[in-house]
């Protein structure tokens, strides 16, 4: 049993706020490129080639732990080389930066401790970041759970899920709080575990450069942010009843765990898992998290007309 898929799943049958539309989700399908999907961190604009492979799983962990609700007004912004970046780009950057001032950000007992005036210069820009305080704890956990439970070693965390990307998975969640990414809908709990996936995901296609190859990997869902569910919209996949449209091309914030922002959610990982099965036929290989990293690369090119992303606060994504 999936139960990420299986609790969203309920959210769908249910959905009063959000539709898939299914034609729209066949003529994506036909036009899918199913060629070599590049995973999205090969594409970030920071060079990790001076990194071994310890530092790079490490970089990982860190990011996907801060990698969440970059909006604001105005929008948190990094400035390096005379580009400017924001988003998950910009925490890439960020770190990036940090690390070659000589931030030791990939020692998890600096983590534990570090202060908050140094996470300020780590991740200075035009603005303050959202939810700084939130980062700062989250940062905290990490390096206290790694540095205690595990050792400051990423190996002894990904040892006892024995080569399982869904083992792992269960042992990020249950050992990390911040990255229990669970609703409730209509009595129901709904898993989406989004940070914690694109973590696993992130992982298991690093390690596979090593040659460890992890099973279950083709189980992970998509991950639901706010990124997804604007370019199914861009796509015509998504459609919103008008209140809902309204409050989204507003920029009015829909608050975290409301049935509107749940049913988005959820809409998100079943319209992957629509366009995989379609995909399916012309290539057996595509999974949830290759066609993820399809559409969130996608999302990233700007257009004049785009609708706005829902916006919600959140620390999940």
């Amino acid at each position: 049993m999936n139960k990420i898929l299986d609790s969203t799943n309920f959210v769908v049958q249910n959905s009063r706020f959000v539709k898939i539309n299914k034609a729209r989700v066949a003529e994506f399908s036909m036009s899918f490129e199913h060629g070599r999907i590049n995973h999205w961190l090969s594409q970030a604009p920071f060079d990790f080639s001076n990194f071994s492979e310890d530092e790079e799983l490490r970089f990982t962990l860190i990011f996907n732990s801060l990698s969440f609700c970059f909006w604001g007004d105005p929008k948190w912004t990094i400035e390096n080389n005379g580009r400017f970046f924001d988003g998950a780009w910009g925490m890439v950057v960020a770190l990036g930066r940090a690390i070659k001032e000589k931030f030791p950000l990939l020692d998890f007992e600096y983590c534990l401790k570090l202060s908050k005036d140094d996470f300020q210069k780590i991740l200075r820009a035009n603005a303050e970041i959202p939810l700084f305080n939130e980062r700062l704890n989250i940062l905290h956990e990490i390096g206290t759970v790694m540095a205690e439970k595990y050792g400051g070693r990423i190996d002894s965390l990904l040892e006892p899920a024995n080569g399982d990307a869904l083992k792992l998975l269960e042992i990020i969640v249950q050992n990390f709080p911040s990255f229990r990414d669970v609703s409730r809908y209509k009595e129901k709990e709904i898993y989406f575990y989004k940070r914690a996936q694109l973590l696993v995901s992130d992982l298991c296609q690093m390690l596979s450069k090593r040659g460890i190859l992890f099973k279950n990997v083709d189980q992970l869902t998509a991950c639901a942010d706010y990124k997804l569910p604007q370019i199914l919209r861009r796509f015509g996949i998504f459609e919103y009843v008008p209140s809902l449209a309204e409050k989204i091309d507003n920029k009015i914030e829909i608050p975290h765990d409301s049935k509107e922002e749940i049913e988005i959610r959820a809409n998100t990982i079943r319209a992957v898992e629509f366009i995989k099965g379609q995909v399916k036929a012309r290539n057996p290989k595509i999974t949830s998290m290759g066609i993820d990293d399809h559409l969130w690369l996608a999302s990233q090119e700007k257009f004049p007309d785009e609708k706005p992303y829902h916006r919600t606060k959140t620390t999940d994504y």
